[in-house]
């Protein structure tokens, strides 16, 4: 049996990030796991940010409830949990993923918690388990299945690199530069058939 396992921002919707930080022109914010992959840093960082301009969740969510899936996005998924489960790992949090999961079809998602207060300031994160992405593919392996990565970050490296076959999409020139062993691609067509091979 085989699992997809496939990151959420970057590869299915925009960064979220990247698209508050356009939003409210703090381009302070548009680093991501792409360019730090120190992620408590990142994160750290992020909520200082956040404290110093007096923005919290509730503006974040009103950019997420903006977002819309990449052109193609949801057609593939649909395709791709034909021929296959799939899952969602992502180290988004679950006060943001639910407006996009609702546009990709409601496919099943592993992701972060964010603490926040009431009036929505925005104070620490809570991980699901610590290395998450790696753990998660293990904890799936455990159980017998054989796994089928796709990231386009730092972050996914391990959790593509422990699976039976894995991809980058649409990542950066860095990090396919530096990961000449996995393959790299940049339409969903071309990555649904990378699967539909694996699969063989």
């Amino acid at each position: 049996m085989t699992i997809a396992c496939l990151d959420l921002e970057g590869v299915l919707v925009p960064e979220i990030w990247i698209a508050f930080a356009e939003n409210t022109h703090l381009d302070e914010l548009k680093i991501t796991t792409r360019d730090e992959p120190d992620y408590d840093k990142l994160m750290r960082y992020r909520i200082g940010i956040l404290k110093r301009e007096g923005l919290g969740l509730n503006e974040i969510r009103a950019v997420i409830s903006k977002i819309q899936p990449f052109e193609g996005a949801k057609e593939f998924l649909d395709a791709l949990r034909r021929m296959m489960q799939a899952v969602i790992i992502s180290d988004t949090f679950t006060q943001f993923s639910g407006p996009l999961m609702e546009k990709l079809g409601m496919p099943t998602i592993f992701c972060n918690t964010l603490i926040a207060s009431e009036s929505g300031e925005i104070t620490g994160y809570k991980m699901r388990c610590s290395d998450s992405k790696l753990t998660t593919v293990r904890a799936l392996q455990s159980m017998g299945y054989d796994t089928v990565a796709v990231g386009d970050s730092f972050n996914d490296l391990k959790m593509i690199h422990a699976g039976k076959a894995g991809f980058l999409f649409r990542s950066t020139e860095k990090i396919v530069r530096d990961n000449p062993d996995i393959k790299h691609y940049t339409e969903f067509g071309d990555l649904l058939e990378a699967f539909r091979e694996a699969m063989a």
